[in-house]
């Protein structure tokens, strides 16, 4: 895995404070989609554990895996007891037992694209349902942005995480659901938005961008330069967009 993606380890607990949770709308669009029980579900780079609550706390016995041991250890200290958890990147994943949901709460786009549809299909049941969700969050002022984005600017150009396969953002479909629909092993594959807003202190939006790994990868002395300069042109409290792009699709059954 790339050193970005295994970043934020350093930074457990401020990922678990300032990151927001997921809505029960998430859940229940999932398990619309999925149209039967869904028992067991595998997440792939769980974190601390933000959406692993929202399909266990609803009855779903799931197993979470993420690379990074420190993220895992603030995760085991959230979760219920029906969470089973495992130290792994994607990749390690072996074939073995199939579950009736994997899921991604973005990370998706940590995971190595060679083979990524053949091996998520191989943890699932046919018939099963695969989910990507996440999305950018987002000032909904366009001034105050503005203002950030000329305050970061002497040390990033951006802080966004751009689409893996190149997806041009006025584009219908988005990524994943640009290369499930390519792939042989998935059908059915949904797009949809779950809308958020938001509104949190200043100090908390800038809690919040310390966990974005844009700015963890810089050294540590521009990392708290940048930030500081962001909290200079802020208000006291943003509003923010933080909507939630969901990607569903079906495992085929005779593959």
């Amino acid at each position: 895995m790339s050193s970005r993606a295994l970043s934020f380890g350093v930074i457990a607990e401020a990922y678990e404070q300032f990151r927001p949770g997921y809505p029960v709308e998430l859940f229940h669009k999932v398990m619309a989609y999925a149209a039967q029980p869904v028992r067991t579900a595998l997440e792939i780079g769980a974190g601390t554990g933000k959406a692993t609550r929202l399909f266990a706390q609803r009855g779903v016995t799931v197993t979470a895996t993420e690379p990074d041991s420190a993220m895992l250890a603030e995760l085991r200290k959230h979760v219920p007891a029906n969470v089973r958890t495992v130290q792994a990147a994607f990749e390690d994943l072996r074939p073995g037992e199939r579950y009736g949901l994997v899921y991604a709460a973005a990370a998706l786009h940590w995971t190595n694209p060679e083979g990524r549809w053949s091996r998520m299909a191989a943890l699932l049941e046919p018939g099963g349902v695969f989910a990507s969700f996440g999305g950018p969050v987002q000032l909904a002022d366009p001034a105050v942005e503005e203002a950030v984005r000329v305050a970061r600017s002497p040390f990033l150009a951006s802080d966004e995480v751009p689409s893996p396969d190149g997806t041009p953002p006025e584009h219908d479909m988005q990524w994943p659901g640009t290369e499930l629909q390519r792939s042989e092993w998935f059908a059915d594959v949904q797009q949809s938005v779950v809308e958020r807003r938001l509104t949190m202190s200043a100090r908390d939006y800038v809690g919040h961008l310390s966990t974005v790994s844009a700015y963890l990868m810089l050294p540590a002395l521009e990392q708290e330069q940048v930030l500081g300069r962001i909290m200079q042109v802020l208000p006291a409290t943003v509003e923010i967009t933080a909507d939630i792009t969901v990607h569903i699709a079906r495992r085929r059954c005779e593959q």
